[in-house]
């Protein structure tokens, strides 16, 4: 199946949310996607370990959608979005119905897998399966599944509601079913789709990651601070933010995860630099943190 084939007829998709979604882990990506389905009319279940994550994640969805009230983003008050989102603390509580599992657990690929799989025992046949993974390949993952034509990858964007893109990875086993749900889900979501085949890093994380570490190993070598290469790229290239300030914004440990998995599987040219490990190895993990390339409040 070609993705490029699938973008040719945006006509024959029809925009409908489903009625019924799971997400697997609550926490800034997982929380977002929650939130994001639950207000246009999804009945949402997040799945969260322990009393404490399961508080955290409804606590995490509360105040995104305070905030898109804020700036009216919602059409219904915030309480009737709320009541469509709950909490399990596993797949196997998950109730009848659900039409899309969304992973969004962070990027080990073991931990996703075992999810996905524990998923697949849970949900019926039909049930689209799909990870949020920013890099890991989903052909890989895919072989923890005993359907993997109803499995591919959706890469939300950070933060998820104000995102206006959804990067869709089909994997080799991918069913055209399985992708025109998918596209369908997304534009429900009033979010901008691309459909990208499976490969290291996809188009999005690979472009952004390439960029952003030259940019880390400029401030590395001393070619000028964060706030010059920032002002250089927003101003001359138009980037909405500079690529350092971008990074504390996904998180410095992310960023390095992403680039020693596509230093793996791509080559040299996605070596991390010395000054990465080293704020990360200090706890310099950008604005989740209070410091990375910048100081946040």
């Amino acid at each position: 199946m070609s993705p490029q084939e699938n973008r040719t007829a945006p006509g024959s998709v029809t925009e409908s949310a489903p009625e019924s979604v799971a997400v697997i882990g609550g926490g800034r990506m997982g929380a977002g996607i929650a939130q994001s389905f639950a207000a246009v009319g999804s009945q949402v279940t997040v799945v969260e370990s322990g009393a404490e994550a399961a508080a955290a994640a409804l606590a995490r969805v509360t105040q995104g959608l305070a905030r898109a009230a804020e700036r009216g983003k919602l059409t219904e008050p915030t309480e009737a979005v709320l009541a469509r989102v709950a909490t399990v603390a596993s797949a196997q509580q998950l109730p009848a119905g659900v039409r899309l599992v969304v992973e969004a657990v962070p990027e080990d690929a073991a931990l996703k897998a075992r999810l996905l799989a524990a998923a697949e025992q849970a949900v019926a046949e039909d049930t689209v399966l799909a990870t949020n993974t920013s890099s890991l390949s989903v052909a890989e993952l895919s072989t923890a599944l005993r359907l993997p034509g109803r499995f591919l990858g959706m890469h939300f964007f950070n933060p998820v509601p104000a995102s206006a893109l959804v990067e869709l990875i089909v994997a080799p086993d991918t069913s055209e079913t399985t992708l025109r749900s998918a596209l369908a889900w997304t534009r429900a979501l009033g979010k901008t789709d691309v459909v990208v085949k499976d490969s290291p890093g996809f188009a999005s994380s690979r472009l952004g990651l390439a960029l952003g570490l030259e940019a880390i190993r400029m401030v590395e070598e001393g070619v000028a601070e964060p706030t010059a290469i920032d002002s250089a790229m927003s101003l001359g290239y138009k980037h909405p933010m500079g690529p350092l300030r971008l990074t504390d914004l996904v998180g410095l440990d992310v960023r390095l995860a992403i680039a020693e998995y596509l230093h793996a599987t791509l080559g040299e040219r996605f070596a991390p630099p010395a000054l990465l490990r080293e704020k990360v190895a200090r706890g310099e993990l950008g604005r989740k943190s209070g410091r990375g390339f910048y100081a946040w409040d």
